[in-house]
């Protein structure tokens, strides 16, 4: 999606306004400074940016509410802050509040392309575990052609059968130590 000249502050704002009204029914100042921890006299100036934009309707003293072009960037920025907040946190295991911090600021900077990249990635993980020198390989694949259950399959009933072979050989090698003590 072209982000239509909006600094990563003003994405946060319609972000926030965005969340904000998924919750609610009405979105008012305080509770845009609240979401983004600033002064009610903060919130208002940017608001009045946006609403010059076109982004929202504000009135001063009135609720608010994003204009459909505000509603569909405030949406696309969660769901960009969503996916890396997840990979940050299920894939890479970083702390919640740090992971938060961090896909707040990736979010700005990261295009549609490798976000979709990193969802199908994540997905990849997901529905479909693998290991292995062929790994990436198979991403690829599987980001070009969709989830091959067969193809899954096959490849997990070789893992587990490298996997007992592996163990067994561990075993073998305990074996080895317990008879040389």
């Amino acid at each position: 999606m072209e982000k239509p000249n909006l600094t990563p502050t003003m994405e946060d704002y319609l972000e926030a306004i965005y969340c904000i009204q998924q919750g609610k029914r009405v979105v008012r100042v305080k509770n845009i400074a609240d979401k983004i921890g600033v002064k009610m006299p903060t919130v208002t100036n940017m608001l009045k940016t946006l609403n010059q934009k076109g982004f929202i309707d504000y009135e001063k003293h009135e609720f608010l509410e994003l204009t459909p072009e505000g509603q569909k960037i405030g949406k696309e920025i969660n769901r960009r802050h969503q996916a890396i907040l997840e990979f940050l946190i299920n894939i890479l295991g970083i702390e919640p509040v740090v992971a938060d911090e961090e896909a707040c600021r990736i979010e700005h900077g990261i295009s549609a392309d490798t976000l979709n990249r990193l969802i199908q990635f994540i997905d990849f993980i997901e529905t479909c575990p693998r290991t292995g020198p062929n790994w990436l390989e198979s991403f690829g694949a599987y980001r070009e052609k969709g989830i091959n259950p067969q193809q899954c399959s096959d490849h997990l009933k070789s893992y587990i059968k490298d996997m007992k072979m592996k163990i067994k050989h561990l075993e073998n090698v305990e074996e080895k130590s317990d008879d040389a003590e």
